[in-house]
């Protein structure tokens, strides 16, 4: 069984950083990937960003330029940092790891980022 930990989001003003992190621990095999969707009100959720454990990566185009995922894959911590955000980057951000040697596919409890003036 795998288990995630998020770190919290917060509320930051338009232009400013945040980062977020995400650790995955138990039973961990082979392969995965590991980053963050986020859902806005009354919106779907997209990909925000994920890496795999080969280093790939892949964002949503709308943080493509702004937003930037790496991996600490001896602890098997993502980090997410958020520069430049803006208002319509407010959402819950979730975590999700994905393996399927490890029978996994996790989705962490969700954190609220929000960038208001």
């Amino acid at each position: 069984q795998v288990q995630l930990v998020e770190s919290r989001g917060g509320l930051v003003r338009p232009g400013e950083s945040l980062s977020l992190s995400c650790g995955a621990s138990g039973d961990i095999r082979g392969a995965y990937a590991i980053g963050w969707y986020r859902q806005a009100p009354e919106k779907e959720r997209e990909l925000v960003a994920l890496i795999t454990s080969g280093s790939s990566t892949k964002y949503g185009d709308s943080v493509q330029d702004r937003f930037h995922i790496s991996i600490d894959k001896v602890r098997l911590v993502a980090f997410l940092q958020m520069d430049s955000l803006k208002p319509e980057d407010t959402a819950v951000y979730s975590c999700r790891f994905v393996s399927v040697d490890s029978h996994a596919d996790i989705w962490g409890q969700g954190t609220q980022v929000t960038v208001s003036a």
